[in-house]
């Protein structure tokens, strides 16, 4: 077919190689794509993102050569050069129309189809948890480890609606230059300020109406002594009323009652200081305000500060993300058999391997396996003798937990992102249930234990106390601490900072 005289240019010949390359490695790309068992993210960014973009330049550039050349054409050629008579008698004009109409045909098919595949690749867990692989390894990998690992991450990240969408997408273009130029923080803020609304997300699968009423929940830790002592606990967790026909009037999850609105001010950004607690009775208007005693705010700094109704994600703060700390980590490891806790101080010497921090995963495997083994040598070669080959199975486990949890380069571990379910190794319920926050009349938000939970039985395996469902015990710690913790906040002690 015979090309117009303004199409023979170096700009418009490029547009033709570019786009005609681009189509060819796409194709190949995706063929070879259909032969790999496994998919492979970064061939899933040059199939359907890298590749059309140049073969889009490619085309745009066709046209603009035919554009530029004709300006520079010059006297009666340029004349002459004006829109051309399409004739469709014409053998050659209705040739060239039909080849011109099957080609853009062609060209509009193939971009729709990858335009759809791109919007897929770009919403799956591999393009949002393994293309920027260091930075986004922390969230990927515990995430896999979550309850909601079946759950794509846009089903909450983003969410149904074209604005969320926009909005998720163009904060994904800020994270891509903040990759490629380093300009990420180590470790990666919480966005909680700019997350999807709890009924938007959460809800869409957990509906509070329907909340299960109280749950069993068995513990077992390990205490660090030479036998590695098994402590057992047995909580009834109050996540409902005693009975579910009650619905949502007891238990913890009353706080997101409808008829009920819970109101606070996070004194710091992270929200790990709330200082001001609102509560409304919506049926009857009845409203008290509580007051931190111990952390007072005022007028000017009420207004500066944000005021958040309560809901899902002040204490599921970490549903797909959490990251367990070296004594969690440890002791689940121990319980499920991958570290056999009949193994003399092995509890203890997995303590001493991750009581510091480690500057990258490799120096910290080989600082577990060294720290782990010279205890042994040095204070407990009987026991290193006869279980050699059960120290390194347990050592290649505790390095494996480490992975799970610890992740070096981003500088992210338990301490990072604290979890405020519970009040273990965050303030998490304390943040308002701490006896301090009281209203003008003398009112407390009590931090009684039996308000969330039930101790039903406690103690060493074997000589393990017991009381009737429907009765409570007073907590006893495994170790001695002279009853510090009544007195004083769990994570005083079980939250170590990272250095």
């Amino acid at each position: 077919m015979k090309m117009p005289r303004n199409a023979y240019n170096w700009i418009t010949i490029t547009g033709f190689l570019l786009a005609v390359n681009s189509l060819i490695i796409i194709i190949l790309l995706f063929l070879f794509s259909l032969m790999q068992n496994e998919s492979n993210p970064y061939m899933g960014l040059f199939t359907y993102i890298v590749s059309p973009a140049f073969m889009v330049m490619g085309l745009l550039l066709i046209p603009l050569g035919m554009l530029n050349k004709r300006k520079k054409m010059k006297g009666k050629d340029y004349a002459m050069q004006k829109w051309p008579i399409l004739d469709m008698n014409n053998k050659i004009n209705r040739t060239a129309v039909i080849r011109i109409s099957v080609i853009t045909l062609v060209l509009l098919v193939a971009t729709a189809m990858g335009s759809y595949q791109a919007f897929h690749y770009t919403e799956s867990v591999k393009f949002c948890g393994t293309l920027c692989h260091d930075v986004m390894e922390p969230e990927f990998v515990a995430y896999q480890h979550s309850s909601h690992a079946n759950v794509k991450c846009v089903e909450c990240h983003v969410g149904e609606g074209a604005s969320w969408y926009m909005k998720s997408k163009l904060s994904g273009l800020y994270q891509v230059y903040s990759v490629i130029f380093k300009k990420y923080a180590t470790p990666i803020e919480t966005p909680l300020h700019n997350l999807r609304p709890a009924s938007e997300t959460c809800e869409r699968c957990h509906w509070p109406e329907k909340f299960y009423s109280q749950k069993l929940r068995n513990l077992r830790s390990y205490v660090a002594d030479s036998g590695n002592t098994e402590w057992n606990t047995s909580l009834l967790m109050k996540i409902g009323p005693q009975y579910s026909a009650k619905g949502l009037s007891e238990g913890i999850h009353w706080h997101i009652n409808k008829n009920v609105k819970i109101e606070y001010v996070a004194g710091t950004n992270d929200r790990e200081s709330i200082p001001w607690v609102k509560y409304t009775d919506l049926k009857t208007g009845k409203v008290k305000i509580f007051m931190d005693e111990e952390n007072p705010i005022n007028k000017k700094a009420m207004d500066s500060l944000e005021n958040r109704t309560m809901d899902c994600m002040d204490c599921h703060n970490r549903p797909s993300h959490k990251y367990l700390s070296a004594p969690n980590f440890i002791d689940n490891a121990m319980v499920s058999g991958k570290i056999p806790s009949d193994i003399p101080f092995i509890k203890m010497a997995a303590m001493e391997a991750l009581k510091v921090s480690y500057n990258t995963k490799d120096s910290a495997h080989m600082e577990i396996r060294n720290v782990i083994t010279t205890y042994y040598k040095e204070e407990q070669p009987e026991a290193y003798a006869k279980n050699i080959k059960r120290i390194n199975k347990a050592i290649i486990a505790i390095q494996a937990e480490y992975d799970n949890n610890v992740f070096p380069f981003m500088k992210v571990d338990a301490t990072r992102y604290l979890d405020h379910i519970g009040h273990l190794e965050s303030d998490g319920c304390f943040r308002c249930h701490s006896d301090r926050h009281k209203t003008a009349s003398g009112e407390t938000i009590s931090r009684n234990c039996d308000l969330c939970h039930s101790f039903l039985a406690q103690g060493v395996t074997g000589k393990v106390q017991t009381v009737a469902l429907g009765n409570s015990m007073e907590f006893v710690h495994p170790t001695e601490i002279r009853g510090k913790w009544k007195t004083a906040f769990c994570s005083e002690c079980h939250k170590v900072l990272y250095e």
